[in-house]
């Protein structure tokens, strides 16, 4: 009886492993989890206060020294690298482009700008009848094209990619007025606030279409039912 129970036990620990191993990280796992997240506003915050206290050439280094050090941390903790060099990455790019203008608010140039790109892109797919949001989601799942067979999935995810699409267009409206008026901290403050917060909610109506389109699907047969 003790074999069969430890044998029982070996085998529901092994096959708690290989469900561990085959399940996809969350969109919030692959930014890093909730430490990215803080760790991605760290070196805003840290040249906005730099700026503040010592000046542009102050902020620009704080901030890269800041990014650094986050990468390095992750480094030795044995954490996912991939948040961490892409946030230094953006930082490092950034700074240039402020050391070379000799402006603060030139350090925010870049995220406004691809704000404004992704709000057209996400438009663009839309009027193309490609939603930029069926198609990532479908594609990271494997489901491939068969959502666009139906007219009411498309829908669905219609919606979502217009919903990332005023989220992104409204990050660049609030951050080129600030941009224009000159005002570093809030657009410090902006860029965090409408970062990754605005971004989960985008991600909430992706989650709602991707469901309510498997829901449909499955309904008129172009996907097999559960247990089926």
């Amino acid at each position: 009886m003790q074999t069969t129970t430890h044998q029982e036990t070996a085998t529901a620990v092994q096959m708690n492993r290989t469900t561990d191993q085959r399940r996809k990280p969350t969109a919030l796992e692959q930014a890093g989890g909730t430490k990215g997240l803080v760790y991605s506003a760290l070196p805003v915050v840290a040249f906005v206060v730099a700026n503040n206290v010592g000046g542009l050439k102050t902020a620009i280094i704080v901030a890269v020294v800041v990014a650094v050090a986050i990468a390095a941390n992750r480094l030795l903790r044995k954490e996912s690298l991939q948040p961490a060099l892409g946030g230094l990455f953006g930082v490092a790019i950034a700074a240039g482009i402020t050391w070379y203008t000799g402006s603060a608010k030139d350090y925010f140039l870049i995220g406004i700008w691809a704000s404004l790109a992704g709000a057209v892109l996400f438009v663009a797919s839309v009027l193309a009848r490609w939603p930029l949001a069926g198609l990532i989601w479908n594609a990271a799942t494997g489901r491939g094209t068969v959502w666009r067979a139906d007219r009411r999935s498309r829908l669905y995810y219609n919606i979502a990619t217009l919903v990332l699409a005023f989220i992104f267009g409204a990050r660049f409206v609030v951050q080129q007025y600030l941009y224009e008026a000159d005002e570093v901290d809030s657009l410090g403050y902006a860029k965090i606030a409408m970062g990754y917060p605005l971004l989960a909610v985008g991600l909430l109506v992706v989650a709602w279409a991707a469901r309510a389109s498997d829901k449909r699907l499955k309904a008129v047969g172009l996907l097999p039912a559960r247990g089926a």
